[in-house]
């Protein structure tokens, strides 16, 4: 991971990544249908918590994860997809993947200093969790990504910690977002 990170950060000596890992694995646990299911969610919950953790360490989300995640994911969605027979879950996820990345396009091409390019390329996959999940829960977790976000950033703000220049890792918040919005999706939705 420090090789990854390009940084000798303290986020990357600490054990946050395997607790992280522990809870968002059992979190998705709780979500999965069958076995396929778990599997992918699984891989999807490590590499989140390793994203986690990097970005906190040297504000990237490096390529050498998020890019192979999409065929593992995907290919585990189609998998599911398969042994579930319900084709329209992973047509929903593609699409909603791919939307929620368009997206994140925009606010990065308006806004480079804001969004970078591991943002616009997370959002991908977590709009494929999400929309697999359904549609309610793309939206709830898209939208708590930023409202956490910016709770956290007036907080900050008004502890007088940080400036309207300050910097901090959105990839954290995406995560958490993404957890909001696959926990609390089903109460939006019913």
């Amino acid at each position: 991971m420090r090789t990854t990170a390009a940084t000798g950060s303290r986020w990357l000596t600490s054990p946050v990544h395997v607790v992280l890992a522990f809870v968002l694995g059992g979190a998705v646990a709780l979500l999965a249908d069958g076995w396929t299911e778990l599997a992918a969610f699984a891989l999807l919950a490590l590499a989140c918590a390793i994203l986690v953790v990097i970005d906190l360490a040297a504000y990237r989300l490096p390529d050498v994860i998020v890019g192979p995640m999409y065929p593992i994911f995907l290919g585990g969605l189609a998998v599911a997809a398969l042994v579930g027979g319900d084709w329209g879950r992973l047509g929903r996820a593609v699409a909603a993947g791919a939307i929620l990345a368009a997206c994140y396009f925009v606010l990065a091409f308006i806004s480079p200093a804001g969004l970078g390019l591991g943002d616009v390329k997370l959002s991908g996959l977590l709009g494929a969790f999400l929309g697999w999940l359904g549609w309610p829960e793309l939206l709830l977790g898209s939208t708590a990504a930023f409202v956490l976000s910016a709770a956290f950033a007036i907080a900050l703000l008004i502890a007088r910690r940080a400036d309207r220049h300050t910097a901090f890792p959105f990839g954290p918040w995406m995560v958490l977002g993404a957890v909001v919005g696959a926990a609390l999706g089903p109460v939006l939705a019913g």
